[in-house]
């Protein structure tokens, strides 16, 4: 049998037996195979699609795939994989008018927990993995997350003709990194204080999803207010967020608020994606985060340390320098976007309105 005769069918069994370890699921029943090729010299190719952009392991499951396909037809080998993505998404803004695959809370249960700079550095490590990413700045009173980006300026305002034929005016956002961003720091002086009412904040809230023309996007990070306000619910009431990531520093006193923070987004339907522990060694201590995680039974996505260069970084709006080769954050920050990633895929997954993946 030559390696030609190797057909979809046949791989698609073998990956049965493959378990993608972190969904939980064989590479067949997520539908990962999008196709098998025969080179003219001899091998065979396996192009697999991933469901996010950020996915961790890649080289191991390349490794099991190979030896797995190659172990049960060895006149496939030697076998190669061809890797793609596509983030999945619950594509739930369409009410709003938004071409956005999944939106995401970033919130805490209190301020000075580096939230912000979560947010926005989220937004970054997403991107930097090829994903099209905004963040929104709904911290209407604090918006922290311009001076982060190193951004500043007015939206222009476009012009486009809804399905109606009518012509609308949309906020273009400000981009930085690769990011769309759409904040009230755009909108009002630097140390001009925002007072509104709560009516008032969430229209604004509304206004700056439905207005801004953010065009299509896998991810929309909104960065919220510290606190257990009721923005979150405002937002569970106009999109359905594919879930949250809480912010909070390891010692008691901050762990107090973020589980008030995690049974608000419970609350409000909004799925917990999991918890981030900033700022984690030295004075606050260490695995405060991950202990309360495990308590709640919420996942853990991840602990930032503490670093004076990653704070330096977000004081100069260099946020993106966090990445950097000698950033010190660097690997703590991609694998925390990779489990935000992964958790959001996984959610997907366990959901009954997901559809079922398509197994080729």
């Amino acid at each position: 049998m030559s390696s030609a005769s190797v057909t979809e069918s046949q791989v698609v069994e073998v990956l049965g037996s493959v378990v993608e370890p972190h969904l939980g699921r064989s590479v067949a029943s997520l539908g990962m195979l999008r196709g098998v090729t025969a080179s003219a010299g001899g091998g065979t190719t396996l192009r697999l699609q991933l469901p996010a952009a950020a996915f961790p392991g890649k080289d191991q499951l390349a490794a099991a795939v190979t030896q797995a396909v190659a172990a049960r037809f060895p006149q496939a080998a030697p076998v190669t994989v061809e890797w793609s993505w596509e983030v999945k998404g619950k594509e739930s803004g369409g009410t709003l008018g938004l071409r956005v695959k999944n939106v995401v809370a970033v919130g805490s249960g209190k301020g000075g927990v580096g939230k912000s700079t979560v947010a926005a550095s989220l937004a970054v490590g997403l991107q930097r993995a090829g994903a099209r990413v905004g963040i929104m700045d709904a911290d209407i009173y604090g918006p922290s997350v311009p001076h982060l980006f190193g951004v500043q300026g007015r939206p222009r305002i476009l012009e486009e003709a809804n399905a109606q034929g009518q012509t609308i005016q949309r906020m273009d956002p400000l981009v930085s990194n690769g990011v769309k961003i759409m904040s009230i720091g755009f909108l009002v002086q630097p140390d001009e204080p925002v007072i509104v009412r709560g009516p008032i904040l969430h229209r604004t809230i509304e206004q700056f999803l439905r207005q801004t023309a953010w065009g299509e996007l896998d991810y929309l990070l909104i960065d919220l207010p510290p606190g257990t306000g009721d923005i979150a619910l405002t937002l569970s009431q106009l999109l359905g967020l594919a879930g949250a990531v809480v912010v909070c520093t390891p010692q008691q006193l901050a762990l107090l608020d973020a589980v008030k923070a995690i049974n608000m987004f419970k609350k409000v339907n909004i799925p917990v994606l999991g918890v981030v522990e900033n700022m984690s060694g030295d004075i606050f201590g260490a695995g405060g985060a991950e202990r309360k995680a495990a308590e709640m039974g919420v996942p853990f996505l991840g602990t930032l340390p503490m670093t004076g260069r990653l704070r330096e970084l977000g004081d100069a709006g260099q946020i993106g320098a966090a990445y950097a080769d000698d950033s010190p954050a660097r690997t703590h920050l991609q694998h925390v976007c990779e489990q935000v990633s992964m958790q959001i895929a996984r959610t997907l997954l366990e959901s009954p309105q997901m559809p079922t993946l398509e197994i080729l």
